[in-house]
């Protein structure tokens, strides 16, 4: 099974992190690997067979030191701390994840929106955000800082992982009004489309920077990987529509 080779140079020892691809599983149909064979969809919500999900939940759980805390994603900003649960509570409904001792995986499931890895430099504390717009717009990493300070965490490092990406993330109106209160630079973020009043084509890793630039995390690697321009690489709901998630997942070892 293939992970996505991911370069964070400033990756804290002591820390574990690994991001799926969409291929080395055994899902069929839309949640294949685009070449027709198995795709590791890691959704159980999505329509796909649950027993493919559950052997790719098991492929997944062998490249890892403990089973992967899920979470109920909702687009909103709640973090939960991963050692008020276990791995076999049901999935706490919240948009990010940290933790503070070994033991523990914080997982978050994309297929467009952008993982988020959060790191203090020293690898003491550790945590992981689900940043779509509205998240990122609400204040999900904000919130994460916030609470990964509060535990101990000095200087933060991060790392974003595949998203939609600036070519092909068209938004309207309401998206662009969404990220106003973070001032000009935000704006910069959207580009006018050709023909099309009204809307814009909207990166999300700059926006992601932005915020995090705001809350003193200025070392961040990542954002290059587009999920929509890599059908054979990743699962993306704006260009399928129905299909699978990958995950993303960050510990302490």
């Amino acid at each position: 099974m293939r992970t996505l080779d991911i370069h964070w140079p400033e990756l804290p020892e002591g820390v574990g992190v690994l991001s799926t691809l969409r291929s080395g599983g055994v899902s069929t149909g839309v949640y294949d690997d685009a070449q027709g064979a198995g795709g590791l969809n890691l959704g159980t919500h999505v329509g796909d067979a649950p027993e493919a999900v559950a052997e790719n939940r098991a492929l997944l759980r062998s490249l890892l030191p403990a089973d992967p805390i899920w979470l109920e994603q909702v687009h909103g900003t709640e973090v939960v701390n991963a050692q008020s649960v276990s791995a076999s509570d049901a999935a706490p409904r919240a948009d990010a994840i940290m933790a503070i001792a070994g033991g523990t995986v914080c997982t978050i499931m994309t297929a467009d929106c952008m993982p988020v890895l959060l790191a203090d430099a020293n690898g003491k504390v550790v945590g992981a955000a689900h940043a779509g717009w509205r998240g990122l717009a609400s204040g999900v990493l904000q919130n994460t800082v916030s609470q990964l300070r509060e535990a101990g965490a000095d200087e933060i490092v991060a790392w974003l992982g595949p998203g939609i990406g600036p070519e092909r993330f068209e938004v309207g109106e309401d998206v662009l009004a969404a990220f106003q209160h973070l001032g000009p630079l935000a704006t910069s973020a959207f580009v006018p489309v050709a023909g099309k009043p009204g809307k814009y084509l909207a990166n999300l890793p700059a926006l992601a920077r932005l915020v995090l630039a705001s809350v003193g995390v200025r070392q961040v690697a990542g954002g290059e990987r587009c999920t929509v321009s890599e059908p054979a690489e990743f699962y993306s709901f704006r260009r399928d529509r129905v299909t699978g998630r990958m995950a993303t997942m960050i510990w302490i070892k």
